[in-house]
């Protein structure tokens, strides 16, 4: 196995055809780079084929000399993969690079974690857990899947006058930034900036990225920013507004979404995090959880998130002013 650093002429068609997730796409990485985040494409090859590819970013942390790396959603990397990894964190000042692998934690023997200095993040960026929805089924048998519940609530949208639009333009990012920042603030919930969506819309739309609408008499109600990628399908942002909630607008725009997942060749769609299974219903995240649920999902459990440690005492002390940060700010 070889691995080699990838320049920017490479073929990114090729690339493409080896991520397995939105996150690993050429194009991604290009709109990380438009908010001026330093991109890193690693190629691993078995007899100059291209078998596995490896995109990181590099994070520079205020008022130190020290990066952290970040490897979203890429396959399990191979021991060649992290040796390379440590030996790059050592020459570019990284304290540490996160690894958040796109792997099913039953598809991996615990022998492979093992590793020296890879550790367990103690504050990993995905939940471990998701929802997958099969889109193999017609959509009879969607619909049947389904919570009575859930296909009450969509009948009753569309019997009230709830239309759905893919609007994937700029009128339809516009819309749906609005409500998905009236979101945040709603739930005090601490999201990405406009300069960080726009950058995306901006790169992924219409090949990878979709914005689905919910309307009543042209007002919005709900809002889906999607992912198309490698015949999956994701749902990565969402926002709604409380007007008109009685309408049950967002159930109505996730029945459209899953029927855009068909129509566009998806074979799954990952509904991009949830709770376990056995989630408490006190907690905060119960009601998406049960929102997704109600749609026939099946839950899944991915590799947690892990620490490839470059300078153990820089380490130490990251966490601890994390962990100070985060009670002073977010409590």
């Amino acid at each position: 196995m070889q691995i080699k650093l990838i320049s920017e002429n490479f073929d990114k068609h090729l690339w493409n055809s080896k991520a397995i997730n939105p996150l690993q796409s050429w194009e991604w990485g290009e709109a990380r780079e438009k908010m001026g985040i330093k991109i890193i494409r690693l190629g691993e090859f078995d007899n100059n084929q291209l078998i596995n590819v490896f995109q990181l970013t590099l994070h520079k942390l205020p008022y130190v000399k020290y990066f952290i790396g970040y490897l979203p959603r890429s396959v399990f990397p191979s021991s060649a993969v992290i040796d390379y990894l440590k030996n790059f964190g050592l020459k570019n000042k990284c304290i540490f690079i996160k690894i958040e692998p796109y792997v099913k934690k039953s598809e991996i023997p615990n022998s492979k974690f093992q590793i020296k200095n890879l550790t367990n993040s103690s504050h990993a960026l995905f939940p471990n857990w998701t929802q997958i929805l099969d889109l193999k089924s017609s959509e009879e048998e969607l619909l049947k899947n389904m919570k009575s519940k859930t296909r009450y609530n969509i009948r009753l949208a569309e019997k009230k006058g709830v239309i759905v639009k893919e609007e994937t333009n700029r009128q339809g990012f516009e819309a749906f930034i609005k409500l998905y920042f009236e979101t945040c603030k709603r739930q005090k919930y601490y999201g990405h900036n406009l300069e960080y969506h726009q950058a995306v819309f901006d790169n992924l739309k219409n090949n990878i990225a979709h914005i689905l609408i919910a309307y009543y008499q042209n007002t919005p109600l709900a809002a889906y920013e999607l992912f198309y990628f490698n015949k999956k399908f994701y749902y990565v942002y969402g926002g709604t507004t409380l007007e008109y909630r009685n309408l049950m607008g967002a159930n109505l725009l996730m029945w459209e979404a899953i029927k855009l997942g068909k129509k566009l060749g998806a074979s799954d769609f990952d509904m991009w995090g949830s709770l376990p299974p056995d989630y408490d219903e006190k907690h905060e995240w119960a009601g998406f959880t049960r929102f997704k649920e109600g749609y026939g999902t099946k839950f899944g459990e991915f590799i947690p998130g892990m620490d490839l440690v470059i300078k153990p005492i820089e380490y130490k002390i990251y966490n601890l002013v994390y962990k100070i940060r985060n009670k002073l700010f977010f409590q």
